[in-house]
C-alpha cells in the first residue's frame, strides 16, 4: 500500500483522487469488482429517473390541449391503433401510463438503494474482520505501545465512518452526478437558456459553499477521530475498573472523563450534518422563488397558459428531482471530506505490516525438542527504551528439568520468558531448539510445545470448560483433557463440589465470580489442556496464598518429572526444588545453580532468600 498524507490546503480534486485510491486499497479485488458492478445499476437508475421526469411533459401538454390528440401525428396514430373512441379515456390511459413509469422508476430506485445498502454493510463487516485480523496477527511488540480501546475504536468506529461516510457517500455522489447530468440534458432540450442559468446558479452556489467549508470539514473529521478515541478509552477504563471506582467513590470523575470527549464527538458529528443540510433550505427557497420568475417571464412574453403549463410542470417536477440531486452531491462530497481521516487511519494500520497466513495450530507438527532450547547471544530493547534489556544474553534449558528465573524487578525475567515464548523477536541473537533456529516460518511448530501461565489470567465470559480449553469451539471440547488438566492444577474438586453446573458453569466476564487463586489455577489448567512438553509460568502463583501455592507447586513438581518447566516465582521458597535457578540482575545472569548451591555461593541470592523468609513469616 502506498502511504498518503493529505493536507487541507491541497487541491480538492487531487486530494479526492488520493482518498479514493486509499479507499480502494482497503478493499480486496473481489470487493472492488463488486463495487464496479454496481456502477451500471446506479447509471440505469439515473436514466430511469429522468425518463420518469420526461414522461410528465407529454401528459401535461395533452391535458392542457386535448386537441393535440388529433393534430399530433404520433398521438393520433396511437389513439387509432389502440381503438380509443373518447379523448377523455385516452388521456386517462396516458396518465395511467405515466403513473406506471413513475412507479417503475421508484421501484428501480428502491432496488438500487437496497443493493447499495447490502454492499455497504457487507463491506462494514468484511473490513472490520480484516482490521481485527491484522491486529491479531501483529507481533506482540505492536501491542506494547498501543491502547486497546484505540484499536477497538478503529475496528468498530472508524470502519463504520469510512464505509458509511466515505464509500457509501461516494456511490451516492456517482448516482446523483449522473442523475443531475441527465436532468440538465432534459431541461436543455426544453429551454436551453433557462436551464443553463438555473443550473449554473444553483451549482455555482453549492460549489462556493463547499469551497468555504471544506477545510473545516477536514479539520472536524480529524477532531472527531480523536474525540472518538478518547471516548472509547474513557468508557473502557470506567467499565474495566468498576470495582475500584465503586470502592473509592470515583464514579463522577470517570463519568466526566467520558462526558467531555463524548460531547466533543457529538458536536463535530452535528456540525458536519448541519453543514451538509443547511444549503438545502436556502436553495429550495431560491429555486421555487425562481419558478415564479419563470412564470412571470413566460407570461410577459405573452405566452398562453396552455404553452406555459407544460414547461412549468416539467421545471417544477425537474426541480423536485434536481434539487435533491444537487443537495445529495453536496452532502456526499461533504461527508467524504469529513470521513477522510477514517480512511487514512485504517489505511495506515493496514499498511504497517503484511499479515501472515492463518495457521491452524492443530495441524502443525511440534518442533522436535530432545537436547536443549536456548536463547543464544540475544540483544533486545523495547521500542523507545533508553537502553536494551539484554546484551549478548544466553540461557539454556534441557528437557525434563525445572528451571527458575529470579531477581529484582526490572532484571529481565519476564522479557526472557517472552523471548522464549516467541512473543518478542530479538534484535540480535536467536532462539534455538536442538540446533534449529526458530523463525517466523516455524514459530507455530515451536509454540505447540508450550503451555504458558501468565501473572494475570484472562478469562472469557464463558463456561469453566471453555476457559480451560481456551479458543476451542464448544463442539470440539475434549472433556477428558479438561478434567485431566483441572486435576493437575488442583482445581477439579472445587469445580465439581462448589460450582453449580460443574464444568458447565458460566464464570462471568473476566472471571469476576472467582477468587484470584481460582482464576490462577484455571490458567494453569488451561496451559496443561494440550499436554505440552514445556510449561512456562510467569509469576503464575502470585495471587495464591501460601498453602494453595504449595499445593499448586506440588503438582508442578510432579509435572516436572515428565515435562520441562521454566518459571518466574515471586517467592524463592517455591523454587527450592528446581533443578537450576538463574539469578538475574539488569539483564545478566550473575549466578546459577541449585537453591542450596546459590545460598552457599551468592550473597545476593542469600539476601533475596532472607527477604523472602521474612515475608513468609510475617503474620497476616
Amino acid at each position: 500500500m502506498a502511504t498518503s498524507r493529505l493536507n487541507p490546503e491541497h487541491d480538492s480534486e487531487s486530494s479526492g483522487r488520493k482518498l479514493v485510491g486509499l479507499m480502494l486499497d482497503l478493499m480486496a479485488p473481489a470487493e472492488r469488482r463488486r463495487l464496479f458492478l454496481l456502477v451500471p445499476m446506479v447509471t440505469a437508475n439515473a436514466v430511469v429517473q429522468v425518463i420518469g421526469i420526461a414522461s410528465v411533459m407529454p401528459f401535461l401538454a395533452l391535458v392542457s390541449n386535448p386537441e393535440s390528440i388529433q393534430t399530433n401525428a404520433f398521438l393520433r396514430r396511437t389513439y387509432d391503433t389502440l381503438g380509443f373512441t373518447s379523448d377523455t379515456t385516452f388521456m386517462v390511459f396516458v396518465g395511467v401510463g405515466v403513473l406506471v413509469v413513475l412507479i417503475a422508476s421508484n421501484a428501480v430506485a428502491a432496488l438500487t438503494h437496497l443493493r447499495l445498502l447490502r454492499f455497504s454493510w457487507d463491506m462494514n463487516h468484511l473490513l472490520s474482520v480484516r482490521m481485527l485480523r491484522e491486529y491479531l496477527y501483529k507481533p506482540y511488540a505492536f501491542f506494547l505501545d498501543q491502547n486497546t480501546s484505540g484499536l477497538a475504536k478503529n475496528i468498530l468506529g472508524e470502519v463504520k465512518q469510512a464505509i458509511n461516510g466515505f464509500l457509501v457517500s461516494g456511490m451516492s455522489l456517482v448516482a446523483h452526478v449522473i442523475s443531475a447530468t441527465l436532468i440538465l440534458g432534459l431541461l436543455l432540450a426544453v429551454n436551453p437558456v433557462l436551464a443553463l442559468i438555473s443550473f449554473a446558479f444553483l451549482g455555482g452556489c453549492y460549489g462556493i459553499v463547499f469551497r468555504i467549508v471544506r477545510r473545516r470539514l477536514s479539520e472536524g473529521g480529524r477532531e472527531r477521530s480523536l474525540a472518538d478515541k478518547a471516548r472509547y478509552k474513557a468508557a473502557n477504563e470506567a467499565l474495566t475498573g468498576a470495582k475500584e471506582i465503586k470502592l473509592l467513590g470515583k464514579e463522577q470523575p470517570f463519568l466526566k472523563r467520558f462526558t467531555t470527549p463524548s460531547k466533543r464527538y457529538g458536536r463535530f458529528m452535528a456540525r458536519q450534518q448541519v453543514i451538509a443540510m443547511v444549503p438545502r433550505y436556502l436553495f429550495e427557497t431560491i429555486a421555487f422563488g425562481g419558478m415564479l420568475i419563470i412564470v412571470i417571464y413566460l407570461l410577459v412574453r405573452e405566452q398562453t397558459l396552455a404553452t406555459v403549463l407544460p414547461t412549468l410542470g416539467v421545471y417544477a417536477f425537474a426541480s423536485y428531482r434536481l434539487l435533491p440531486s444537487l443537495q445529495s452531491i453536496f452532502g456526499s462530497v461533504s461527508s467524504m471530506r469529513f470521513s477522510a481521516s477514517a480512511v487514512e487511519v485504517l489505511h495506515r494500520d493496514l499498511e504497517r505490516t503484511a499479515s501472515p497466513a492463518s495457521v491452524d495450530r492443530d495441524t502443525v507438527e511440534a518442533l522436535p525438542f530432545r537436547s536443549r532450547f536456548e536463547l543464544r547471544n540475544v540483544t533486545y530493547a523495547y521500542p523507545n527504551a533508553p537502553r536494551p534489556v539484554f546484551s549478548n544474553f544466553h540461557l539454556s534449558v534441557e528437557p525434563r528439568t525445572s528451571v527458575a528465573l529470579v531477581g529484582a524487578t526490572g532484571s529481565g525475567k519476564t522479557t526472557a520468558i517472552d523471548l522464549l515464548l516467541g512473543l518478542l523477536q530479538p534484535q540480535e541473537g536467536e532462539l534455538v531448539v536442538d540446533g534449529v533456529r526458530v523463525t517466523r516460518e516455524n514459530m507455530s511448530a515451536w509454540q505447540k510445545n508450550l503451555g504458558y501461565v501468565p501473572q494475570e489470567i484472562f478469562l472469557a465470559d464463558d463456561t469453566v470448560a471453555a476457559n480451560i480449553a481456551f479458543g476451542v469451539p464448544h463442539d470440539r471440547l475434549d472433556h477428558e483433557a479438561i478434567e485431566r488438566a483441572a486435576r493437575q492444577a488442583n482445581i477439579h474438586d472445587f469445580i465439581v463440589a462448589e460450582m453449580p453446573q460443574g464444568y458447565d458453569t458460566e464464570i462471568g466476564e473476566r472471571g469476576v465470580r472467582l477468587s484470584g487463586g481460582q482464576r490462577q489455577r484455571l490458567g494453569i489448567a488451561r496451559a496443561l489442556y494440550h499436554d505440552p512438553d514445556i510449561l512456562i509460568l510467569d509469576e503464575a502463583t502470585s495471587a495464591l496464598d501460601n498453602v494453595t501455592e504449595e499445593s499448586v507447586f506440588g503438582a508442578v513438581n510432579e509435572i516436572g518429572k515428565s515435562k520441562t518447566v521454566v518459571m518466574i516465582a515471586h517467592r524463592l521458597s517455591t523454587v527450592r526444588d528446581c533443578d537450576v535457578i538463574h539469578l538475574l540482575r539488569e539483564g545478566t545472569i550473575i549466578a546459577k545453580g541449585s537453591y542450596d548451591e546459590l545460598l552457599a555461593s551468592s550473597p545476593e541470592f542469600r539476601a533475596l532468600a532472607r527477604v523472602d523468609a521474612g515475608a513468609v513469616e510475617t503474620p497476616v
